[in-house]
C-alpha cells in the first residue's frame, strides 16, 4: 500500500510546456510536517494493518528540494523504518537533478526507489518542450542510481510537440535498454494554463486523438511486457482536480485508459487468430477470466469491430486453464489458439504486422 504525498512542482525550477502539476495533484499546500507525515501513516495503517506501507513523494523535484527540507521530509520515516510500520521509500525527481552524493544520501534515509520524469529520450523533443534536461543527463542518471543500489523507475510522455510514434517508440526502446524496474506511460495532454495550452490554441500543436494514443500505447505496453519489463500506470489518473470542467483542453484522456490499451491488444490478437476465416464465420472465444472485459472491449467495442470483419463473435467463455496472455478461438473447423507475446509483433511506427 502506497501512502502518498504531493509536493507540487516544489524543488523545480522549471516550468515544462506541458506541466501544470499542482493543477493535476489538485495540491497548493507547503511540505508536509512531520507531524503531518506521522498522523497519515498511522491513519493508513489502522485501515490495513496487514498491508506493507511504502511512502511515497510524487509530484514535485525532490532532490532539488533544499538539503534541510529533504532531510525534514525523511527524519520522521526514519524510526518507522526500523520498527517495520514502513517498508520502502519512494519519491519521483528530473534526470538532472541526481548526482552521487545525493544518491548515496536517498540510500541512507531509506529510499529504495527514484522515478524519473524522463519523457522523451529525442533531444529535440525534449528541448521544445522546455524540460531542460538531454537524454544523456537521463542515462547518466539512470547509471549513478543503478550503482548506488537504487530501484529506478521512468515515466515518458508521448505526443509531445515534435515527436512522432517512431520517436516516442525510439524513446521507449532506449528506456528499456537502460533496464528499468518499470515504467509510466502517460500520453500528453494539453491542460489549462500550461504552455501546451497556448500553442494547441494558437494552432501550433494537435495533441494526440484517443483512437491514436491508445493505438501507441498498446505497442508500448506490448514492447514492455516483451521485456519484461512492468508498466505500473497507463494515462494519468481521473482526480477530481484533473477531471473539472475546463481542466483538460485537449488531448486523449479517458478514465478508464489503460483498460481501452489492454483491450487493444485484446482485439489484435483477435484479429490475428481469425484471419482467413470466411466471412460470417461464428465463433466462440475462450480467454482468461481476467480477461473477458478486455476481450469484449468497453461497451462490447471489440465484439463490433470484429464482427465488422465478417467475424461473429457468438459468445466468450472463461477458461482458468489459460493465462492472460492466451486466447482459444473455436471455429466451425476447430480451434485456433494465440498469445500476446509470441504471435503479435508492431513495426518501428507501432502498426502491427500481418
Amino acid at each position: 500500500m502506497i501512502v502518498p504525498f504531493f509536493i507540487s512542482h516544489q524543488g523545480c525550477p522549471h516550468q515544462c510546456l506541458f506541466c501544470d502539476q499542482r493543477g493535476i495533484t489538485g495540491e497548493h499546500q507547503p511540505l508536509p510536517s512531520p507531524e503531518a507525515i506521522r498522523s497519515t501513516i498511522f491513519s493508513f495503517r489502522e485501515t490495513s494493518p496487514a498491508e506493507p506501507l511504502e511512502v511515497a513523494f510524487f509530484g514535485g523535484t525532490f532532490t532539488m528540494l533544499p538539503l534541510p527540507d529533504q532531510e525534514m521530509l525523511l527524519a520522521p520515516l526514519q524510526p518507522l523504518l526500523a520498527n517495520g510500520t514502513v517498508s520502502a521509500i519512494r519519491l519521483s525527481t528530473r534526470p538532472d537533478a541526481i548526482d552521487a552524493d545525493g544518491a548515496a544520501f536517498l540510500l541512507d534515509h531509506g529510499v529504495k526507489t527514484v522515478e524519473l520524469g524522463v519523457q522523451s529520450l529525442d533531444d529535440a523533443v525534449l528541448g521544445a518542450a522546455g524540460r531542460g534536461h538531454t537524454a544523456k543527463d537521463v542515462r547518466d542518471a539512470v547509471g549513478i542510481l543503478h550503482e548506488t543500489g537504487l530501484c529506478v523507475g521512468i515515466q515518458l510522455m508521448p505526443g509531445l510537440p515534435g515527436s512522432s510514434r517512431e520517436q516516442d517508440l525510439a524513446s521507449l526502446d532506449g528506456a528499456l535498454g537502460l533496464s528499468p524496474a518499470f515504467i509510466r506511460i502517460y500520453p500528453a495532454l494539453v491542460l489549462e494554463g500550461t504552455g501546451l495550452a497556448g500553442i494547441y490554441e494558437a494552432g501550433e500543436y494537435e495533441p494526440l486523438v484517443l483512437e491514436e494514443a491508445v493505438s501507441l500505447s498498446a505497442c508500448m505496453l506490448h514492447r514492455c511486457m516483451k521485456a519484461k519489463v512492468p508498466v505500473v500506470r497507463v494515462g494519468l489518473q481521473a482526480t477530481d482536480s484533473l477531471c473539472q470542467p475546463g481542466k483538460i483542453v485537449a488531448g486523449p484522456f479517458h478514465p478508464a485508459f489503460r483498460q481501452l490499451v489492454e483491450s487493444e491488444l485484446c482485439l489484435c490478437l483477435m484479429r490475428k487468430i481469425t484471419g482467413g476465416l470466411d466471412c460470417g464465420t461464428k465463433v466462440i472465444v475462450r480467454c482468461a477470466p481476467s480477461r473477458v472485459s478486455d476481450v469484449a472491449g468497453q461497451r462490447r467495442a471489440n465484439l463490433d469491430k470484429i464482427a465488422a470483419t465478417g467475424i461473429i463473435v457468438e459468445r466468450i467463455v472463461t477458461d482458468n486453464s489459460l493465462s492472460p496472455l492466451e486466447m482459444i478461438i473455436i471455429t466451425p473447423l476447430g480451434e485456433r489458439r494465440g498469445n500476446l507475446l509470441n504471435d503479435l509483433e508492431f513495426n518501428n511506427k507501432g502498426n502491427l504486422y500481418d
